[in-house]
């Protein structure tokens, strides 16, 4: 038999199991829908924009999207409508 090699995530998500911080969702068929809804809404891109930014910004951005595996044009869309949602917050500082 062979044995199975687990990469860091992998294992992180195995210990989150193990520790119980996993439950099952009430009606799956209805959470399912949901997401369907919200990822069609999300990726139903309609309307095009051009800005202006920071080189070192934009390099920034583009590494972060390289390591995500996504166009960075996705994840800054992605970042906007995440904020635009109220689920990217602005971090306070100190």
């Amino acid at each position: 038999m062979k044995k199975t090699v687990l990469g860091a995530e992998e294992k992180d998500i195995l210990e989150s199991y193990e520790r119980g911080e996993w439950r099952p969702i009430k009606n799956p068929k209805a959470e399912i829908k949901k997401l369907r809804e919200y990822a069609r809404n999300t990726l139903q891109k309609d309307k095009r924009i051009n800005i202006r930014m920071s080189s070192k910004d934009l390099n920034q951005v583009q590494v972060i999207a390289a390591q995500e595996g996504i166009p960075y044009q996705t994840l800054i869309s992605s970042i906007i409508h995440k904020y635009v949602s109220g689920y990217l917050l602005e971090k306070k500082r100190a």
